[in-house]
Protein backbone atom coordinates (compact mmCIF):
# COMPACT_ATOMS: atom_id res chain seq x y z
CA UNK A 1 0.00 0.00 0.00
CA UNK A 2 1.24 3.16 -0.82
CA UNK A 3 -0.11 7.10 -0.69
CA UNK A 4 0.68 9.09 -3.65
CA UNK A 5 1.30 12.89 -3.17
CA UNK A 6 0.39 14.54 -6.88
CA UNK A 7 0.92 18.27 -7.59
CA UNK A 8 -2.79 19.07 -9.47
CA UNK A 9 -1.35 21.83 -11.02
CA UNK A 10 -2.94 25.85 -10.83
CA UNK A 11 -6.33 24.25 -12.21
CA UNK A 12 -6.92 23.57 -15.14
CA UNK A 13 -7.80 19.90 -15.59
CA UNK A 14 -5.29 18.74 -18.83
CA UNK A 15 -1.70 20.56 -16.51
CA UNK A 16 -1.99 17.40 -14.59
CA UNK A 17 1.13 15.86 -15.48
CA UNK A 18 1.02 12.25 -17.49
CA UNK A 19 2.34 10.39 -14.17
CA UNK A 20 -0.32 12.43 -12.26
CA UNK A 21 -3.16 11.46 -14.32
CA UNK A 22 -1.91 7.44 -14.45
CA UNK A 23 -1.87 7.43 -10.51
CA UNK A 24 -4.96 8.35 -10.45
CA UNK A 25 -6.79 6.24 -12.72
CA UNK A 26 -5.07 3.18 -10.90
CA UNK A 27 -6.14 3.81 -7.16
CA UNK A 28 -9.28 2.92 -5.10
CA UNK A 29 -9.36 6.20 -2.72
CA UNK A 30 -8.32 9.90 -3.62
CA UNK A 31 -8.21 12.98 -1.61
CA UNK A 32 -8.69 16.01 -2.78
CA UNK A 33 -8.77 19.84 -1.33
CA UNK A 34 -12.01 20.72 -2.94
CA UNK A 35 -11.43 24.30 -2.24
CA UNK A 36 -8.64 24.44 -4.27
CA UNK A 37 -8.38 21.74 -6.83
CA UNK A 38 -10.63 21.93 -10.15
CA UNK A 39 -13.08 19.01 -9.70
CA UNK A 40 -12.90 18.39 -13.39
CA UNK A 41 -9.40 17.23 -12.32
CA UNK A 42 -11.50 13.93 -10.96
CA UNK A 43 -12.07 12.79 -14.65
CA UNK A 44 -8.71 11.22 -14.70
CA UNK A 45 -10.62 8.63 -11.62
CA UNK A 46 -11.80 5.34 -13.12
CA UNK A 47 -15.32 4.61 -11.82
CA UNK A 48 -16.15 3.71 -8.51
CA UNK A 49 -12.87 5.63 -6.92
CA UNK A 50 -13.83 6.41 -3.46
CA UNK A 51 -13.46 10.72 -3.43
CA UNK A 52 -13.33 12.29 -0.46
CA UNK A 53 -13.19 16.08 -0.33
CA UNK A 54 -10.76 17.15 2.43
CA UNK A 55 -12.04 20.59 2.50
CA UNK A 56 -14.31 19.59 5.64
CA UNK A 57 -11.29 17.69 7.40
CA UNK A 58 -9.01 17.89 10.08
CA UNK A 59 -5.79 16.28 9.39
CA UNK A 60 -6.59 13.34 12.31
CA UNK A 61 -9.55 12.73 10.36
CA UNK A 62 -7.27 12.73 6.94
CA UNK A 63 -5.08 10.16 8.79
CA UNK A 64 -7.58 7.91 9.30
CA UNK A 65 -8.69 7.22 5.98
CA UNK A 66 -5.08 6.27 5.29
CA UNK A 67 -5.10 3.91 8.01
CA UNK A 68 -8.72 2.55 6.60
CA UNK A 69 -6.95 2.36 3.02
CA UNK A 70 -3.93 0.38 5.04
CA UNK A 71 -5.80 -1.95 6.53
CA UNK A 72 -8.11 -2.65 2.98
CA UNK A 73 -4.73 -3.21 1.40
CA UNK A 74 -5.67 0.06 -1.32
CA UNK A 75 -3.39 2.79 -2.50
CA UNK A 76 -4.38 6.18 -2.13
CA UNK A 77 -4.01 9.30 -4.30
CA UNK A 78 -3.69 12.67 -2.03
CA UNK A 79 -4.25 15.53 -4.64
CA UNK A 80 -2.70 19.03 -3.95
CA UNK A 81 -3.25 22.15 -5.80
CA UNK A 82 -0.05 23.55 -7.38
CA UNK A 83 2.90 21.89 -6.17
CA UNK A 84 2.79 19.66 -3.15
CA UNK A 85 6.53 21.11 -2.24
CA UNK A 86 4.97 24.49 -1.87
CA UNK A 87 2.32 25.84 0.52
CA UNK A 88 1.46 22.15 0.31
CA UNK A 89 0.94 21.45 4.12
CA UNK A 90 2.05 17.87 3.36
CA UNK A 91 5.11 18.03 5.84
CA UNK A 92 2.87 17.10 8.41
CA UNK A 93 1.24 14.50 6.79
CA UNK A 94 4.64 12.46 5.63
CA UNK A 95 5.09 13.19 9.18
CA UNK A 96 2.36 10.79 10.31
CA UNK A 97 2.75 8.25 7.08
CA UNK A 98 6.62 7.80 8.22
CA UNK A 99 5.12 6.84 12.13
CA UNK A 100 2.83 4.53 10.61
CA UNK A 101 4.66 2.83 8.73
CA UNK A 102 2.77 3.53 5.28
CA UNK A 103 5.21 4.49 2.20
CA UNK A 104 4.17 7.35 -0.04
CA UNK A 105 6.11 9.02 -3.04
CA UNK A 106 5.54 12.58 -4.14
CA UNK A 107 4.60 13.37 -7.80
CA UNK A 108 5.16 17.07 -8.47
CA UNK A 109 3.03 19.38 -10.66
CA UNK A 110 2.64 22.71 -11.92
CA UNK A 111 2.78 25.52 -9.37
CA UNK A 112 0.55 28.15 -9.57
CA UNK A 113 3.89 30.52 -9.89
CA UNK A 114 4.89 29.37 -13.07
CA UNK A 115 1.33 29.75 -14.40
CA UNK A 116 0.87 33.01 -13.76
CA UNK A 117 3.93 33.83 -15.87
CA UNK A 118 2.72 31.91 -18.59
CA UNK A 119 -0.11 34.08 -18.12
CA UNK A 120 1.42 37.34 -18.26
CA UNK A 121 3.80 35.73 -21.36
CA UNK A 122 6.47 36.59 -19.08
CA UNK A 123 9.87 34.95 -18.16
CA UNK A 124 11.06 35.70 -14.79
CA UNK A 125 15.10 36.04 -14.97
CA UNK A 126 16.50 38.15 -17.34
CA UNK A 127 20.31 38.60 -17.65
CA UNK A 128 21.72 41.12 -15.71
CA UNK A 129 18.15 42.19 -14.38
CA UNK A 130 17.16 39.27 -12.29
CA UNK A 131 18.12 36.03 -11.58
CA UNK A 132 16.66 34.92 -8.61
CA UNK A 133 13.12 34.65 -8.09
CA UNK A 134 11.28 35.03 -4.46
CA UNK A 135 8.49 33.04 -3.60
CA UNK A 136 6.58 34.22 -0.65
CA UNK A 137 3.53 35.15 0.85
CA UNK A 138 2.27 37.39 3.99
CA UNK A 139 1.35 35.96 7.09
CA UNK A 140 -2.15 33.89 7.76
CA UNK A 141 -4.09 32.81 10.46
CA UNK A 142 -3.11 29.52 9.25
CA UNK A 143 0.55 29.88 9.44
CA UNK A 144 2.64 33.44 10.19
CA UNK A 145 5.89 34.20 8.13
CA UNK A 146 8.68 34.79 10.04
CA UNK A 147 9.95 37.72 10.58
CA UNK A 148 13.19 37.43 8.55
CA UNK A 149 11.25 36.53 5.32
CA UNK A 150 8.69 39.52 5.66
CA UNK A 151 8.21 41.40 2.38
CA UNK A 152 9.33 44.54 3.56
CA UNK A 153 13.00 42.43 4.38
CA UNK A 154 12.62 40.30 0.97
CA UNK A 155 12.15 43.77 -0.88
CA UNK A 156 15.83 44.81 0.10
CA UNK A 157 17.10 42.12 -3.03
CA UNK A 158 14.66 43.71 -5.60
CA UNK A 159 14.64 40.41 -7.12
CA UNK A 160 11.66 39.19 -8.95
CA UNK A 161 8.89 38.27 -6.32
CA UNK A 162 5.65 35.99 -6.65
CA UNK A 163 3.48 36.37 -3.63
CA UNK A 164 1.10 33.90 -3.13
CA UNK A 165 -2.34 34.70 -1.59
CA UNK A 166 -2.03 38.38 -2.43
CA UNK A 167 -5.14 39.29 -3.29
CA UNK A 168 -6.97 40.96 0.17
CA UNK A 169 -3.48 42.47 0.98
CA UNK A 170 -2.33 44.35 -1.78
CA UNK A 171 -2.35 48.19 0.48
CA UNK A 172 0.14 46.25 2.53
CA UNK A 173 2.03 44.60 0.55
CA UNK A 174 2.36 47.17 -2.02
CA UNK A 175 4.05 49.84 0.77
CA UNK A 176 6.47 46.97 2.13
CA UNK A 177 7.57 46.87 -1.53
CA UNK A 178 7.64 50.31 -2.34
CA UNK A 179 10.39 50.87 0.48
CA UNK A 180 13.25 49.07 -1.74
CA UNK A 181 11.39 48.90 -5.04
CA UNK A 182 11.10 52.08 -7.56
CA UNK A 183 7.15 53.26 -8.37
CA UNK A 184 7.56 51.96 -11.89
CA UNK A 185 8.33 48.40 -10.63
CA UNK A 186 6.30 46.50 -13.03
CA UNK A 187 3.64 44.45 -11.02
CA UNK A 188 1.03 41.81 -12.53
CA UNK A 189 -2.14 40.19 -10.92
CA UNK A 190 -3.47 36.83 -11.76
CA UNK A 191 -6.51 35.40 -10.42
CA UNK A 192 -6.78 31.97 -10.58
CA UNK A 193 -4.32 31.30 -13.32
CA UNK A 194 -5.33 28.76 -15.79
CA UNK A 195 -8.86 28.28 -14.29
CA UNK A 196 -11.99 29.53 -16.60
CA UNK A 197 -12.11 32.55 -14.77
CA UNK A 198 -8.79 33.70 -14.90
CA UNK A 199 -8.18 37.56 -14.17
CA UNK A 200 -5.10 39.53 -15.30
CA UNK A 201 -3.99 42.67 -14.15
CA UNK A 202 -0.87 44.89 -15.71
CA UNK A 203 0.28 47.77 -14.33
CA UNK A 204 2.77 49.26 -12.01
CA UNK A 205 3.88 49.55 -8.17
CA UNK A 206 2.62 53.37 -8.19
CA UNK A 207 -0.20 52.67 -10.08
CA UNK A 208 -1.81 48.92 -8.68
CA UNK A 209 -3.56 50.63 -5.68
CA UNK A 210 -5.19 53.35 -7.82
CA UNK A 211 -6.16 51.29 -10.52
CA UNK A 212 -7.74 48.16 -8.64
CA UNK A 213 -10.80 48.33 -6.79
CA UNK A 214 -10.44 47.55 -3.08
CA UNK A 215 -12.11 43.80 -2.76
CA UNK A 216 -11.51 43.03 -6.56
CA UNK A 217 -8.50 40.46 -5.92
CA UNK A 218 -9.34 37.79 -3.83
CA UNK A 219 -7.02 35.41 -1.95
CA UNK A 220 -6.18 33.02 -5.26
CA UNK A 221 -4.35 36.28 -6.49
CA UNK A 222 -0.53 35.97 -7.41
CA UNK A 223 1.26 39.28 -7.22
CA UNK A 224 4.17 39.48 -9.56
CA UNK A 225 6.65 42.10 -9.01
CA UNK A 226 10.19 42.99 -10.47
CA UNK A 227 11.95 44.60 -13.06
CA UNK A 228 12.57 41.78 -15.05
CA UNK A 229 8.31 42.23 -16.04
CA UNK A 230 9.38 45.06 -18.47
CA UNK A 231 8.93 43.99 -21.82
CA UNK A 232 10.67 47.26 -22.39
CA UNK A 233 14.05 45.90 -21.10
CA UNK A 234 15.99 44.00 -23.81
CA UNK A 235 18.77 42.17 -21.52
CA UNK A 236 19.95 38.62 -23.69
CA UNK A 237 21.35 35.65 -22.43
CA UNK A 238 25.21 35.04 -24.26
CA UNK A 239 23.83 31.42 -24.12
CA UNK A 240 22.53 31.42 -27.99
CA UNK A 241 25.09 34.28 -29.05
CA UNK A 242 26.65 33.52 -32.45
CA UNK A 243 29.77 34.49 -30.64
CA UNK A 244 29.28 31.86 -27.33
CA UNK A 245 31.28 29.15 -26.95
CA UNK A 246 30.30 26.08 -25.35
CA UNK A 247 30.33 21.99 -24.81
CA UNK A 248 27.63 21.80 -27.30
CA UNK A 249 28.83 24.56 -30.05
CA UNK A 250 31.85 25.47 -30.42
CA UNK A 251 32.80 28.58 -31.98
CA UNK A 252 35.67 29.12 -34.56
CA UNK A 253 37.43 31.93 -34.44
CA UNK A 254 38.18 33.25 -37.71
CA UNK A 255 42.05 34.31 -38.47
CA UNK A 256 42.98 38.06 -38.65
CA UNK A 257 43.22 39.35 -41.91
Amino acid sequence: MKVYFIGAGPGAADLITLRGARLLGSVDMVLYAGSLVSVEMLQHCRPGTELIDTAQLDLEQQQACYVRARDAGIDVVRLHSGDPAIYGATAEQMRRLDALGIAYEIVPGVSSFTAAAAAIGAELTKPEVSQSVILTRVSGRASAVPELESIARLAEHRATMCIFLSGPHLKKIVGDLLLHYPPETPVRLVYRATWAEQRVYEGTLGTVLEETRRGAWNLTTMMLVGAALDRGVAAESSLYSKDFTHLFRVVKKKDAA
